[in-house]
């Protein structure tokens, strides 16, 4: 039973540090009656074990109390779940510490980081040797298919630089040749990064990728881990794919992410042997056989001096990567023979003392290449992201992107860099390990900080030059660029400005972790973006830019970082966090007596207040805000905010008010130029006159939005313009014309991650469905809408969906559900005080 002195549960959602952490742990401890450490362990224990986790994932009683002692740079974010489960199992409660987590501590923030890939990587020219492995894979996976299940290859197992995910890209390439999978997941579990800063990767930020990867809109991805894999396994069912699990830490980081439908494959590589996992066949994986060592130095075209070539294997130890790095060596010295080549390597191992042969190849490799390139690998592998292309490189180095292009090519060509992507460019765990011993030695601490300094202006200022070609109109809302900071690519097509952005979007969150005086810019240039269904990433970057803004007293970082922590927590689905957040934004805003803050934190209060269906509050925190764009001047600020009392002021029946709303905000926009204005202004009006009757009206005004929409590029409002359109046709009893708006409105809103309007245009097409006399298509969509409506707490469309469903129901016979669901609507619609509760009222008449 909960400690009668705490009465409420510890919240984690105010939790700012790793040291917070451990106290709100404590605090939940003495609620749930202070059990002892042992206690606290067994339980995990009994749920790893219930859950069939083998013995060596059992964890202990110090471990477990650990996450309770203050001072600790490193926490388990699943043992911290576990621990939470075990002293309170509320589902809902430890989503909600799994969503606090991710903004605190720098292993849970660089763990959310990851890439995934919906191909494999390049295969290796030359593939040498590993037939007998190769043949295991073939006949485990003939047997699976044989006996009908999935099947896991779980022990690509050995050490470093032996070749692991080579052997697997290269067993996935074949695979796919021989036409045994038809789609590939492919991603880097960073479990044993030499850095701090890229810890494991966390398994829900993968399921997160692969969910996006796999067509599902940023909106729709759930956030708990376990509602993740379930969507993944989910979609994953009936497909014949390929997921390959790189370098992967743990069993408890691989287990979430692994199919479980037959006709899938996971091929998964770890240095460890990770047992525990079904339906696993275990691959270890040794160096080259000095036989296969010598016929990979053969193939690398370096010779075919027999002697030399087996001195200069054994010499590395015959260790894959050992191997390839000499060969890039030899390759770059033609005029030597293989003989010079192999004494030079005993010469360098006497002189050196390097006694491991991938010690001994990647000091020669770095060692003969010319002091630019040294330089360059050294800066590389200083990178906070997971890859990177020359731009940035450029921008560590100080030099021209074509020159550090050039330069990259030459470490690639000699194996100390690997290709990532077109372009794009990683590091071997050894190669970056190295690397970094190097640039801590031959670089000095300013050095090292000014070149991060130089990259990190780069990521701010080309994120701002993305930012402005994709919304113009609010480049004076945000930072100025920073002057004089590297080239960057060419952004001014809006597509490239936004692919920029996905690309670099794990690395440009990895940045507000690593730099504090980046992290407040960067978040106020990203805030836009971030809201285009990113909000996980969202809750990292303004908590960053909250942490810096208050670590230096700044009170308009402060109000602006929470701003954006208000808005990521509503479209999470957490009102209550979004209210206090908002609330916060809007009394700092006050205090420094910016009027255009509180604007915007009324506007975005109001936002949630109307989505939980509290219209007359959030037509208060929108009448405030108008009040205060007209104090101002700010005639594009009053101009939206009419246009968003008029949304209001629709909801509630009062359409006279809305039209003169709509009317006084399109003259205004367009004595300001403002067209996205205009759009948005007639798109309302049209909605409003559509309710009021004036269809013909309606219809004019929604053309023109939609013409405007797709002028200025905003697919998203082109999406509110057709669902509109569709309403018009539904209410003049024209359903094919409205299907013909709403299914492409639809399939914007899904793509754009829009959950609000994907949710509108479902009850559209179930109210047009039904209209054609197609009631089983009409269930089904509003069956959809309602769960999704209840998933975001959206009151009014579940009160539509209730409504649809009753009369899809009454039009089969089933008067007695049809009851039930107009039942419930008229309490949605009763408690939001909108007219649609006389219309139901009337239909339960007896």
């Amino acid at each position: 039973m909960p400690h009668e002195a705490f009465a409420t549960l510890p919240d984690p959602a105010r939790a700012g540090s790793l040291d917070d952490v451990a106290e709100r742990l404590r605090l939940l401890k003495v609620w749930a009656g202070d059990p002892s450490y042992d206690t606290i362990k067994n339980r995990v224990n009994a749920a790893r074990t219930a859950a069939g986790r083998p013995a060596s994932e059992l964890t202990s009683k110090s471990t477990v109390a650990d996450c309770f002692r203050a001072g600790r740079r490193r926490l388990s974010t699943a043992l911290v779940m576990a621990v939470v489960e075990a002293l309170h199992p509320d589902r809902a409660y430890v989503d909600r510490w799994r969503q606090a987590l991710r903004a605190v501590g720098a292993e849970i923030d660089a763990g959310s980081q990851v890439r995934v890939r919906d191909a494999l990587p390049q295969d290796l020219a030359g593939f040498t040797g590993r037939t007998h492995e190769l043949d295991r894979l073939r006949r485990a996976l003939e047997d699976a298919r044989q006996g009908g299940g999935a099947v896991v290859i779980s022990a690509i197992a050995g050490m470093a630089g032996v070749g692991k995910t080579q052997l697997a890209v290269h067993a996935g390439h074949l695979l796919i040749r021989d036409e045994r999978f038809d789609r590939v997941l492919f991603v880097n579990l960073r479990g044993f990064h030499p850095g701090p800063a890229q810890p494991p990767a966390d398994p829900a930020a993968v399921l997160d990728g692969f969910l996006r990867v796999l067509g599902v809109s940023g909106h729709r991805i759930p956030y708990g881990l376990d509602a993740r894999a379930s969507a993944y396994r989910g979609l994953l069912a009936g497909t014949r794919t390929l997921v390959v699990l790189d370098n992967a830490a743990t069993v408890e980081q691989v287990r979430p992410l692994l199919p479980d439908t037959a006709g899938c494959l996971a091929l998964i590589t770890s240095r460890r042997t990770l047992s525990g996992l079904p339906s696993a066949t275990a691959l270890a994986v040794d160096v080259f056989t000095p036989e296969e060592a010598e016929t990979f130095l053969r193939g690398s075209g370096v010779g075919t001096d027999a002697a030399a070539l087996s001195r200069i294997a054994a010499r590395c130890g015959h260790l894959p990567l050992a191997l390839s790095l000499v060969a890039g060596h030899i390759r770059a010295f033609p005029d030597w023979t293989l003989s010079d080549h192999a004494d030079r390597l005993d010469d360098r191992h006497r002189d050196r003392r390097l006694e491991s042969g991938v010690e001994l190849a990647l000091d020669l490799s770095y060692q003969d290449q010319p002091a630019d390139r040294q330089h360059l690998l050294r800066l590389a592998a200083l990178h906070p992201g997971q890859d990177f292309d020359a731009y940035a490189v450029g921008a560590l180095t100080g030099t021209d992107p074509a020159a550090a292009a050039i330069r990259l090519g030459r470490l690639l060509d000699d194996h100390l860099l690997q290709p990532s992507g077109p372009g794009r460019y990683t590091l071997h765990d050894l190669v970056r390990a190295y690397a970094t011993d190097r640039a801590h030695d031959e670089d000095p601490p300013a050095a090292r900080r000014a070149a991060l300094t130089r990259l990190f202006d780069f990521y701010l200022a080309t994120a701002g030059a993305a930012m402005n070609t994709l919304h113009p109109a609010e480049a004076d809302q945000r930072p100025a660029l920073p002057p004089g900071a590297a080239p960057g690519p060419a952004l001014a097509d809006p597509g490239t400005a936004l692919a920029w952005l996905d690309t670099e979007r794990p690395t440009l969150v990895a940045v507000t972790h690593d730099s504090p005086a980046h992290a407040v810019r960067l978040a106020r240039t990203l805030s836009r973006y971030l809201k285009g269904g990113h909000h996980g990433d969202a809750l990292t970057v303004h908590g960053h830019a909250l942490r810096a803004a208050r670590d230096t007293g700044d009170l308009t970082d402060q109000a602006h970082a929470l701003n954006g922590l208000g808005v990521a927590h509503r479209r999470l689905g957490s009102p209550k966090r979004a209210t206090d957040d908002l609330e916060e934004s809007l009394e700092l805003f006050r205090r420094i007596g910016d009027d255009a803050g509180q604007a915007a934190a009324l506007y975005d209060l109001a936002t949630v207040m109307q989505w939980m269906g509290r219209y007359p509050d959030a037509l208060d925190y929108k009448q405030q805000a108008l009040a205060l764009y007209r104090a101002a001047g700010d005639r594009y600020g009053e101009a939206n905010m009419l246009s968003g009392l008029a949304l209001v002021l629709e909801r509630m029946g009062r359409l006279p008010e809305a039209i003169d709303h709509c009317e006084q905000a399109l003259a205004l926009d367009r004595q300001t130029g403002n067209r996205h204005g205009q759009a948005q202004a007639l798109n309302i009006l049209g909605d409003v006159e559509t309710r009021a009757g004036r269809h013909e009206a309606a219809a004019d005004h929604l053309q023109q939005a939609l013409i405007l929409f797709r002028q200025l590029g905003n697919r998203n409002n082109e999406a509110g313009a057709l669902d509109s359109l569709g309403l018009l046709y539904n209410r003049l009893r024209q359903p094919t014309r409205a299907i013909s708006y709403f299914e492409p409105a639809l399939a914007l809103f899904r793509e754009l991650g829009n959950k609000g309007g994907e949710i509108g245009s479902l009850n559209g097409l179930g109210e047009a469905a039904l209209a054609a006399g197609r009631t089983a298509d009409a269930l089904a969509r509003h069956a959809e809408a309602l769960t999704t409506a209840i998933d975001v707490d959206m009151p009014d469309e579940q009160g539509v969906a209730h409504a649809g469903l009753g009369h899809a129901h009454r039009v089969l016979g089933d008067h007695e559900r049809a009851r039930e669901h107009y039942q419930q609507a008229l309490t949605l619609f009763t408690a939001l005080g909108i007219p649609e509760a006389d219309e139901i009222r009337a239909l339960l008449q007896p």
